[in-house]
């Protein structure tokens, strides 16, 4: 492969397969301000019209531990293939769909064939570049992940308002087909290893508890937790399917299990797990907690609430595109401490918030705080994979994935929980601050209607008291985090051959 070609086919791929990261990204967030209009269109309920969201959630959880032993058997080129055709298909029957059945099954279908494409991105991204420049690999990747939590809901309210709700998937079909064109035309095809047995009882308990698991955070807090019957069913499976893949995973060989525990071994890897974890908690807890807060307590319009909040993505690419050159030269631990530490201070800053806030008050926060995340994210995958063995990456990579994306259910199953008690537990103890003997207060409780209003700004106060705990508890957590970068042993100076099994002769 001459060096030329090999720029040529290296830019290629990393545009077909970011490409396909950005639509499986986007999905993820792009249909939730169109559920009201889909919930009209489909003669839903508000509770039915979730599974939308959650069928796609937890059949992407399950299907993301496939990828290794999928790319094991049949090939990296064509597990891609097939999981970017998939996706784009179901995309199409999500936009036909005519009830609320068939778009549950077509999203279910969207989570399976879209839980690949992360992973495989990413592992693409390490394989076709040499270690030196694996750090500019992950912010391009890191950018074409972070586009979805960033440009979904704006998207999303622009083709629903502007078209109607079925655009929201229909614009996955061209930018899906120049991502299937791309990687079939650049990304040259190896045949699988076939190394791995398929684990069936391993995938079967794995899968079972994930799903569970999904279901008791997606559901626990219309459920009223462990108050139905429903949690402790989903709580009692997902600790017994887990027990036994723990134990069923611990007895067999490595290479026979579903999940090569060998990985465990790395100690970086396992670090990286812990953080990455970390920062899906802070990242979508905290970027699920500001648009509510901005249109329930402030009464900003779901379009200027997008605005104001867009602009920490900016400061995440800003800091992806710098930190991308920055690897290699500097000691990762510092870097990754940097982020956490600038991800604190935005943390700090959102725990001053009050209800009278200008529009710079969130802005600024938010930018810092993309730039924060910005600084981990890059130097966290470089760190992580770094000295992980080649055949290892795509298996690697797809728990990698699972673990952020659970962090994320996590952090925002906490804080919604958190953000519900503390606004109760406040709206009592001001509550308990206004009685009829305090003749201040004799004129707000004269008619019902003042006296509707007085408890009206009394939840308004208790609100924003609980949004501002919510951030204290995500600063506190990520500044917990930081003395544990010691876990972290820095990579070996000396650049690793370059890996170019993906790229076109």
């Amino acid at each position: 492969m001459n060096p030329a070609g090999g720029a040529i086919n290296r830019r290629m791929i990393t545009i077909s397969i970011m490409l396909a990261t950005i639509i499986q990204a986007l999905d993820g967030t792009i249909a939730n301000v169109a559920l009201p209009h889909m919930q009209g269109s489909l003669s839903a309920s508000q509770d039915q019209i979730t599974w939308v969201l959650t069928s796609f959630i937890v059949a992407a959880a399950i299907a993301t531990p496939l990828t290794g032993w999928l790319c094991d058997r049949y090939g990296q080129k064509n597990v891609f293939l097939s999981a970017v055709a998939g996706f784009t298909l179901a995309s199409v029957l999500c936009g036909l769909s005519g009830s609320l059945a068939q778009i549950v099954a077509a999203r279910l279908l969207q989570g399976v064939f879209g839980a690949a494409l992360v992973p495989l991105s990413q592992a693409t991204l390490l394989d076709i570049n040499p270690r030196e420049k694996h750090g500019s690999a992950m912010a391009v990747w890191g950018m074409g992940v972070m586009i979805g939590p960033i440009l979904g809901p704006t998207l999303g309210g622009w083709l629903t308002d502007s078209y109607n709700w079925r655009w929201v998937f229909f614009i996955n079909v061209p930018v899906g087909a120049l991502a299937f064109y791309g990687i079939w035309r650049y990304i040259r095809a190896v045949p699988g290893a076939r190394k791995m047995s398929f684990d069936g009882f391993g995938f079967a308990t794995l899968s079972l508890s994930i799903g569970a698991l999904q279901m008791l955070l997606d559901r626990g807090e219309q459920n009223d937790w462990f108050a139905a019957k429903e949690t402790w069913v989903e709580a009692i499976v997902l600790a017994l399917s887990f027990a036994y893949f723990v134990a069923h995973t611990a007895l067999r060989p490595a290479g026979k299990s579903f999940f090569d525990y060998r990985l465990l071994k790395n100690s970086n890897y396992v670090s990286g797990l812990l953080f990455i974890f970390i920062v899906g908690l802070v990242l979508y807890a905290s970027r699920a907690l500001t648009p509510s807060m901005l249109q329930s307590l402030m009464g900003y319009p779901a379009a200027v609430a997008g605005l104001v909040t867009a602009p920490s993505g900016i400061g995440t690419m800003v800091a992806m595109m710098v930190v991308g050159r920055m690897v290699g030269k500097f000691d990762l631990r510092l870097l990754l401490g940097l982020g956490f530490v600038i991800t604190a201070f935005s943390l700090w800053q959102m725990t001053r918030y009050t209800l009278v806030l200008s529009r710079s008050d969130i802005v600024w926060p938010g930018v810092i705080q993309g730039l924060g995340l910005g600084l981990v994210f890059v130097p966290l995958s470089a760190a992580t994979f770094a000295t992980l063995s080649p055949e290892m990456r795509a298996e690697g990579t797809a728990i990698y994935s699972l673990i952020r994306n659970i962090g994320s259910s996590i952090g925002i199953a906490m804080v919604q929980t958190l953000l519900v008690r503390n606004t109760q537990a406040m709206h009592a103890t001001l509550a308990e601050k206004i009685t009829t003997v305090n003749p201040s207060l004799l004129d707000n409780l004269a008619t019902p209607a003042a006296a509707a209003a007085l408890n009206g700004e009394i939840t308004r106060q208790a609100s924003m008291i609980a949004y501002v705990d919510d951030f204290w508890l995500m600063m506190i957590l990520t500044l917990c985090v930081i003395p544990l970068l010691l876990l972290i042993r820095p990579p070996a100076k000396q650049a690793a051959p370059v890996i170019d099994h993906a790229a076109m002769e």
